[in-house]
């Protein structure tokens, strides 16, 4: 039986003057969002560098910001730069799974830590900070997203997250709803859940979800195909022993009812306490949600409580 999840180390918050990197490392970056979103966080305070490639387009594959290999330099420069200290992804879209293996871990591990910010495709990286650097990261809108430009309610969570995340420790959503009730404590994961899926099996994927409390959304799947992502993480016991579930936005998933009764149907069984339309993912006014914090979840309250900030 594989270990429970446990919490992991928790980066340094941010001050004014910090300098931030934002780069690349799925799908192509608007530059007009880009620019939107560097003067938006030249506003906090913060000095926002772009990474050399974070405008660049594949030559073959135009869902991809540049070439793999380009995108992985850039993230890899940035984490191991001592005077970088967040790094901010501009977007998501498609394209970290194919980079992931060209980072030098061992590098990056060697790297101080500094907070990481991103959601939908950056799954595959939250997965990969977690289990290659222990490092907790932050599930969060991007600055070159219209959902994070458009969102003053978005903006001005993750930047408390960033820069006083002692006043964001009880998350909790005026959306939300209970699908299970309960109560249940562990440790937060997650992220867009096909591509928990798609990182199954992999050598250096977590091996199971057992003593977390597990954050998941998605965008673009229809019911039969949440259905498909989730059977196949039941059938791979990657579900086994999680503590509670907390569901995010289900944007272009077709009819929310439709959804609802797939998660039930196939969340329901598990026997743990499950919050539904939680307010983060690809909807609009999305939650910054930490990973790798010690938490505790009440559907009935709706809230989520982290035990410690979401950074040091």
């Amino acid at each position: 039986m594989s270990q429970p999840v446990r919490p992991l180390v928790r980066p340094p918050r941010l001050a004014p003057g910090a300098r931030v990197a934002v780069v690349a490392p799925a799908g192509p970056v608007p530059e007009e969002g880009l620019e939107s979103g560097l003067d938006l966080l030249r506003g906090w305070g913060l000095d926002p560098v772009a990474a050399p490639h974070v405008l660049d387009r594949h030559t073959g594959f135009p869902y991809l910001a540049g070439e793999d290999a380009d995108r992985a330099a850039d993230l890899q420069a940035a984490w191991c730069d001592p005077s970088v200290d967040a790094v901010f992804c501009a977007r998501g879209g498609y394209g970290c799974q194919r980079m992931a293996d060209l980072l030098d871990w061992e590098a990056m591990r060697a790297a101080r830590p500094k907070p990481f910010v991103g959601y939908s495709d950056i799954t595959a990286l939250h997965e990969q900070f977690a289990v290659r650097l222990g490092l907790a990261t932050l599930h969060a809108p991007m600055p070159a997203t219209v959902g994070f430009l458009k969102s003053r309610a978005a903006q001005e969570h993750l930047r408390a997250t960033l820069f006083d995340p002692e006043s964001v420790r009880v998350l909790a959503s005026a959306t939300g709803r209970v699908l299970v009730p309960g109560r249940a404590r562990g440790v937060t994961l997650g992220g867009c859940v096909s591509l928990l899926a798609a990182e199954l099996g992999l050598p250096h994927a977590r091996p199971a979800a057992s003593g977390g409390l597990l954050l998941i959304e998605d965008i673009g799947e229809e019911a039969y195909r949440l259905d498909r992502v989730l059977t196949q993480l039941l059938r791979a016991r990657w579900l086994d022993g999680v503590r509670g579930l907390v569901l995010g936005s289900w944007e272009e998933c077709g009819p929310y009812e439709e959804v609802r009764a797939v998660l039930r149907d196939r969340l329901g069984p598990l026997g743990v306490p499950v919050a539904e339309e939680f307010g983060f993912g690809h909807g609009e006014g999305a939650l910054t949600m930490p990973f790798g914090v010690p938490a505790e979840l009440d559907t009935e309250a709706g809230t989520l409580t982290l035990d410690v900030p979401a950074l040091a």
